[in-house]
């Protein structure tokens, strides 16, 4: 029983210590990230998806990190590079966690990191899968304000482009604003971006309504 009892004991001190290292990884990504260091952010998140094979947060934020670091590279060649990367970090993501909203957003702003690097090569073969991305997580998740932000600023590039008013969207980014004052993130590291966003967008599109 003694022994019984110091097993569990220190199998109890090797969970946390995990955990633990989990934490200060994680935080240490976060760090690298804040200080502009993208390329070693992804590479701790993407270290730290090898430890945790069943948590799909460090592929999330190693294929994030990846995608924004694709907007405005110049080169096409660096930029399918960059992407193809990205895609196979968030590809490792929604393998454990399926039809996942969150990870979903990020895989409309990565085909929306090529419409960006061009328009007419990549618009018309990609801006229709970004329409699917974007309906199916508003079907999974109508009450996420990330989504919401997301499909509604993709909206309004598109009217944008077609030289339409962005007015009737701005509902909807007020609305996420609204939802990002309420939302409760009980995860550590759960996704929780997107307020200062909204803000931004409200203010220079819509005149802050």
């Amino acid at each position: 029983m003694k022994k019984l009892c110091l097993f569990i004991g220190v199998l109890f001190a090797l969970n946390t210590s995990a955990q633990t290292q989990y934490e200060k990884g994680m935080t240490k990504a976060f760090e690298l990230w804040g200080q502009g260091k993208l390329t070693a952010s992804a590479n701790l998140f993407e270290r730290i998806s090898k430890a945790e094979k069943d948590n799909w947060l460090p592929s999330y934020y190693a294929g994030y990190v990846t995608v924004m670091s694709a907007f405005g590279i110049k080169d096409e060649a660096t930029l399918k590079v960059t992407l193809d990367k990205a895609k196979s970090l968030l590809g490792a993501a929604e393998a454990i966690s399926p039809n996942n909203p969150e990870i979903m957003i990020m895989q409309a702003l990565h085909n929306t990191a090529y419409i960006a690097f061009d328009g007419q090569k990549y618009g018309m073969t990609l801006s229709g899968k970004n329409v699917e991305i974007y309906t199916k997580a508003l079907k999974i998740a109508p009450n996420n304000p990330r989504v919401i932000l997301g499909k509604a600023e993709w909206d309004m590039g598109g009217a944008k482009f077609f030289g339409k008013s962005v007015e009737p969207y701005c509902k909807d980014i007020q609305r996420a604003l609204e939802l990002f004052k309420t939302e409760k993130v009980t995860k550590k590291f759960y996704p929780s971006w997107g307020k200062e966003r909204a803000e931004q967008v409200l203010a220079q599109s819509c005149g802050n309504k």
